[in-house]
Formats: C-alpha cells, structure tokens, sequence
C-alpha cells in the first residue's frame, strides 16, 4: 500500500479520537457483535463514552439536586403509585384489675396515594459523534447541562410539594386527634430578604415544630440566594454555628452560615416564588398536583415527613443506536428521570410569606 503524503512509510494514520480505542473509532469496523454499538455493549467502540457520559451526567445531577434526601423516598419496582401510611397520636389509660387487656387502642391510620408523573427527559442531539465526543470538553458541557435540567425539575416538583403540604390540615381527625396540619409564618409585608424576620421566622418554626412532636433530626430550610447571603451578611453574631470552624474566611467565600436553631440551611433558585412571578399551573404529564399561588411565599422550613417522592426510573442516560446514527449522522442523547412527589404530614411542613397576615393556619 502506498503511504500517503506527508506519512512516513509502513504507517497507519490514527483517526481522530481513536486513541485507546479497540476497534480504532472512525475508520474502524466491528469485527464481532460485541464490538458494535448496542446498549449492553462492554467493548464496543462507543462504550467508554456512554460510560463516561452517564458519569458524568449523574454527577452533576447529584451536586444540583438540593432537595434530594430531604424528604421520605420510595422506589418503585412494579405499579404506578405508592401508598404511604400515617399513624395518629395513642393514649396511655389506667388498669382495671381484673379487666383484660384486648389492644383496643390501636392509633387511628390514614393512607396517602402518590402517583407517578409521566417521564421526565432531557436530550441533546450530538452531530459526528466519533468526532464530538472525543472532545471532552463538550461532551463534558453536555451530560452536565442534562443531569442540571433534571435535578431543576425535581427540586421544583418537591418544594412546590412542601409548600402546598404547609397549607393543609392532617388528614387524621379521629380521637385522640385531630393531628396538627402545616404552619405558614407571616415575616411581613416585602420582608422576604430581611435577615431579621428571617432569623425570627427560624426560631419561631423551631419552636412550631417542637410543639407539634416533629423530630429534630432531618430539619431543612431553603431559601433564595439572595436570602441566604442576606443573612451572612446582616445577621449579627450571636447565631450560633455561623461558622464552619469559626473561621472569617468561610465567611469571606460566602459559606459562614448553615444552621440555625438546628435547622440545616440549603440555597436553590427553584423556590416556588422564584418561579414565573410565583403562580404555578399544572402541566400536562404532571399526574400529583404541584400548582397553586405562590405569589407571597419567601421560603420553606420543613422536616423530611413533610413530603414524600416514589422513583420508578433514576437518572439514567440512553442513546439511539446505528440505525438513526447512519440515517442523521449523529446521535440523540437522552436523559430520563420517572418519578412523583406529593405531601405527607403537614405537620411537619413550615412556609415563610412575604406579608403582614397568611391565609393558612
């Protein structure tokens, strides 16, 4: 064979992106079906970039997804929904002699149904894929921008959760009941990003929740960045656990602030105010109600019961096969996410108003 210009003699140009390949991308051909492309593929020439694209993907979802572990979790292995059992509270009653003990005082039970929503996806179409993704960078930029969009739609549907979770009565009414439902917390009229009705609203939800029996473990509160950087620079220095080790300098990079009245501190910018000028409609694939006004909200403080999510299908990633690659020349990268939130016990949910008065107890 005769070398081409410019290369020496008895060599092989090395096509781009083929570097640690078997078979070579490109200019290569499958010589076995297990190196072709398709899903289950271990050594084929595309497996490494899924691999590394999934990583990636679930990477970044995981670092963005800020309500992830806030709240009581199922997965789903076979049917559409999830049925989720509350107990209310017992009485203890004195002993007659004589009388049997039959455990006739069993706690009144209510059940709560969450659905699933339909699938939730996020794709990108990637044009000469031996050749785009061997540049790592995009690759990089594009399995990022995915596992974001997803973790941004589950942080939406579960704050919006909290939020109309925090605005309902316990559906336990029988004796020695009622139960108590959510709390809304007045901060005052455009008081939103006042770090001193914050801090009040803190304690004075801590102390709701105390009296309402809500666990102290697994207590979170969300709020803009705006608000939370309002607070590490207004609040004065009497709250403890300002600092991570007490430090300025955790301070200065804007991270001096993570609890207060033992109540773990997130940011995100998917709170429902934040959202379209806080009114939220339903959608169609939404098949748990999400929507409501949230013209006056200004953040959530809730306990992990307060809410809860059945997962079918986690942040997984697929691509299309050699067919539509051959047919468009490129591939369609798909990320997908099954899942359905809906509220738990009110009792344990907290939502702070912008205003003077609220409208829920």
């Amino acid at each position: 064979m005769t070398a081409a210009a410019g290369t020496p003699p008895n060599s092989t140009p090395t096509p781009l992106g083929s570097i640690n390949s078997v078979p070579q991308l490109a200019l290569s051909k499958a010589t076995a079906s297990a190196q072709g492309y398709n899903d289950g593929s271990t050594t084929g020439k595309y497996a490494t970039y899924l691999k590394l694209f999934s990583g990636e993907m679930f990477k970044a979802y995981e670092s963005a997804c800020i309500a992830k572990g806030t709240v009581q979790n199922r997965t789903l292995t076979n049917g559409k929904s999830m049925q989720f059992i509350f107990t209310g509270r017992m009485t203890a009653d004195y002993h007659v002699p004589g009388t049997p003990i039959l455990g006739s005082g069993d706690p009144p039970v209510a059940e709560k149904t969450i659905v699933m929503d339909d699938l939730l996806i996020s794709s990108a179409f990637v044009y000469d894929l031996d050749e785009t993704l061997a540049h790592y960078s995009l690759r990089g930029e594009i399995s990022k921008k995915i596992g974001y969009a997803l973790a941004e739609a589950y942080d939406k549907k579960i704050f919006r959760t909290v939020a109309l979770a925090a605005r309902e009565a316990h559906p336990i009414t029988a004796a020695p009941g009622p139960e108590p439902g959510g709390s809304t917390i007045a901060l005052g009229a455009n008081n939103e990003f006042n770090a001193q009705a914050l801090v009040d609203g803190f304690f004075e939800a801590a102390s709701i929740l105390d009296e309402k029996n809500v666990p102290r473990e697994g207590r979170f509160a969300v709020l803009s960045p705006r608000q939370y950087y309002a607070l590490v620079s207004q609040v004065d220095s009497n709250i403890l656990n300002r600092d991570y080790g007490n430090t300025q300098g955790d301070l200065n990079s804007g991270q001096g602030l993570y609890e207060i009245a033992g109540i773990s501190i997130k940011r995100s910018n998917n709170l429902p105010f934040m959202l379209g000028g806080g009114s939220v409609a339903a959608v169609d694939g939404e098949n748990n109600w999400y929507g409501g006004d949230f013209s006056k909200h200004a953040g959530l403080i809730y306990q992990k019961d307060a809410a809860g999510v059945v997962t079918g299908i986690g942040p997984s990633v697929q691509t299309t096969g050699s067919d539509v690659k051959t047919m468009y020349q490129g591939d369609i990268i798909v990320g997908r996410l099954a899942m359905g939130a809906g509220t738990l016990n009110p009792a344990a949910a907290i939502e702070l108003w912008a205003a003077d008065t609220v409208a829920y107890a």
